[in-house]
């Protein structure tokens, strides 16, 4: 049976990543870590390079690692370890009982509260505090990825629809958009139906990749290489019809090498980017930020009504696929540190400095 650690409250990440340093055997199971940059996360005694503690993320229960979009490590492989502890078992026959579920009728709190042998009310604040979400709003994130993952698989949206559980098309149609990134009928070319094309030029950030489809910019990110930005984006749309430009994105990609000196112009860039209702809030509300002002992942979730989600704010900066344009680079950690950043700490800071340096001029 795996121990269950004690960790002080206050000094808990700390703990973690200490015993993450020397790869401590012991603590397997109890707890996992995710690197943000890679999108992979772990047992704390994998024996892979140590990442920075920047880009380095915590989770007691490997499911909630998973819900976040990090994939196992190939090397410790984090899914196959036996945790026996209670949170671990609480969190597994939860997800279980929905994902057994999930085409049909998904079981109410009150069933999933009997099945655990939990009051109702201490398994909603439990998984809540585990996974990040509730219950039901985990069962709707499992019903809306087996959607599509059939839509991925061909089958056609009609049936797609009510295999996953959705009892009519008007329900699955309600803010498809905001999650799927496209419609339906799109999305279930796997992506390919929304052509993108791409564009890597220089950058006051060195190179500097735009891609879009007819509908607007749905990545722009930096990087040292070509090839590696190219390589990030097809992970990023590994079902899409990626090819390089041939002129569309000149305009694009001009008013946003402009945008450097004039970060109002960011704004007027169109978009079409995929990500959840609570992600798009939060690439508004950073849209809404100042040049050169910045603000805490709690400002950000108290803006938006939920003031116990700063975690999550800083995931959806984290998974942001549109820098500059959303300008996440604006968030910062709760002590105004510059925390991690997908394109790199130095060029968060080098655009922060740039654009408190255009606010004085």
């Amino acid at each position: 049976m795996t121990k269950v650690l004690e960790f002080s409250n206050i000094n808990l990440d700390e703990e973690r990543w200490r015993r993450v340093l020397a790869r401590d055997r012991g603590a397997d199971g109890s707890f996992y870590f995710a690197v943000k940059t890679t999108g992979i996360y772990c047992l704390p005694s994998c024996p892979s390079r140590r990442p920075k503690r920047e880009n380095v993320e915590f989770f007691t229960v490997r499911e909630a690692a998973v819900r976040n979009g990090f994939r196992a490590c190939l090397r410790c492989r984090p899914e196959e370890f036996h945790a026996d502890n209670a949170d671990q078992r609480l969190i597994a026959s939860v997800c279980n009982a929905v994902t057994d579920h999930v085409g049909d009728r998904l079981p109410t709190l009150e069933a999933l509260a009997a099945r655990c042998g939990l009051s109702p009310h201490h398994l909603q604040r439990r998984f809540k505090a585990l996974m990040g979400v509730s219950p039901r709003a985990y069962a709707d994130e499992c019903r809306r990825r087996h959607f599509r993952s059939l839509l991925r698989s061909g089958d056609q949206v009609a049936g797609a629809l009510y295999e996953a559980g959705y009892g009519s098309a008007s329900r699955l149609y309600e803010n498809a958009e905001t999650w799927l990134g496209m419609t339906p009928a799109s999305y279930a070319k796997g992506g390919k139906g929304a052509s993108m094309y791409y564009a890597i030029e220089d950058s006051p950030l060195q190179r500097m990749i735009v891609s879009a489809t007819d509908r607007g910019v749905a990545f722009l990110g930096f990087g040292d290489t070509d090839e590696e930005l190219i390589e990030e984006l097809k992970q990023e749309f590994p079902h899409a019809d990626i090819r390089a430009d041939s002129g569309q994105l000149s305009d694009t990609i001009s008013r946003i090498v402009e945008s450097f000196d004039n970060p109002g112009l960011q704004r007027d860039v169109p978009l079409d980017v995929q990500g959840t209702a609570f992600q798009a809030r939060v690439w508004r509300a950073l849209q809404d930020i100042p040049p050169g002002e910045t603000r805490t992942y709690g400002q950000l979730a108290a803006e938006l009504g939920k003031p116990n989600a700063a975690r999550a704010v800083g995931r959806a900066c984290a998974t942001n696929p549109v820098s500059l344009v959303v300008p996440c680079h604006r968030a910062v950690g709760s002590d105004g540190s510059l925390t991690g950043y997908r394109w790199g700490v130095d060029r968060k800071r080098t655009l922060l400095d740039h654009e408190r340096v255009q606010q004085k001029t």
